[in-house]
């Protein structure tokens, strides 16, 4: 525990050889998940004043999960608030509450879509690579050297990866927060018929900076939900390249599903 080392490449993933029933050992795989990811955040949190500190890995980070995902960010949700806009807008305007469109949209995106279109990109982008690249190393033996060469696989692999996540889906966040309230207005405006000047009036009256800062905090947990769970299941893989593959989709399935459970308490929490 001492080197910064939180999991074992020989680790059995299945926990069945433990449980001597298998309907049960679920119950085990799970609790060894929780431990895990509990003991890798706190060594993280532990660790991250001290040296070593690898700069250049967490700006290759950042711009891996940062600079090369706003592409994909931008189009997902532009899209997204562009179907929004398709459905809301054409029931407003036969109500009579065109009015209340821009605020619609803008609340749907800057709280809900935006950030979770943000976490779900990047656990499906990075965080499988993330698990993809530190499972080869830990089936090539990598960590085990590093640990030899007394540098703590927690200082040079999880702490840039955790750092660059949860600070750079925040701005990604924003990014689909433009993108997303743009596509609104490109179809309520001039396909619905709704003034440019009630929606911009609407957006304005019913959308708050609360909104915007709230839905970036999501993402930030997001982002430390998906640094730590690839850190977590690249540590302990095994099999070879069966294993890393197996690795990553496990990251890739238990990322989305935990940041739609965080998504649910963080909603509950910052908006009622």
């Amino acid at each position: 525990m001492a080197d910064g080392s939180v999991v074992s490449g020989s680790a059995d993933t299945s926990g069945s050889r433990l449980i001597d029933s298998p309907p049960w050992s679920w119950i085990y795989d799970a609790l060894t998940f929780i431990g895990e990811i509990a003991i890798l955040f706190w060594q993280t949190l532990s660790r991250l004043l001290t040296k070593p500190f690898e700069s250049k890995e967490l700006f290759n980070q950042m711009s891996f999960i940062g600079v090369a995902s706003v592409p994909i960010i931008a189009l997902t949700t532009f899209s997204s608030g562009a179907v929004i806009a398709l459905y809301t807008s054409q029931i407003l305007v036969k109500y009579g509450a065109s009015s209340l469109a821009g605020g619609t949209i803008a609340l749907s995106v800057t709280r809900e879509i935006a950030p979770v279109l943000a976490g779900i990109m990047v656990a499906a982008r990075c965080g499988s690579a993330m698990a993809a690249q530190i499972g080869t190393m830990t089936v090539t033996e990598q960590i085990d050297a590093l640990r030899a060469l007394r540098v703590p696989p927690v200082n040079y692999l999880v702490i840039p990866r955790v750092i660059a996540a949860v600070t750079m889906l925040p701005i990604l966040a924003v990014v689909g927060m433009y993108s997303g309230i743009f596509g609104g207005y490109l179809v309520a405006v001039p396909l619905s018929g709704i003034p440019s000047g009630a929606f911009f009036r609407s957006l304005e009256q019913f959308m708050t900076m609360h909104d915007v800062w709230a839905g970036m905090l999501k993402t930030a947990v997001f982002g430390l939900i998906v640094a730590l769970v690839a850190c977590q299941q690249g540590l302990r893989t095994s099999g070879g390249a069966v294993g890393v593959g197996h690795a990553t989709t496990r990251t890739v399935v238990i990322t989305m599903v935990l940041i739609y459970v965080a998504n649910y308490f963080l909603t509950a929490a910052l908006f009622t």
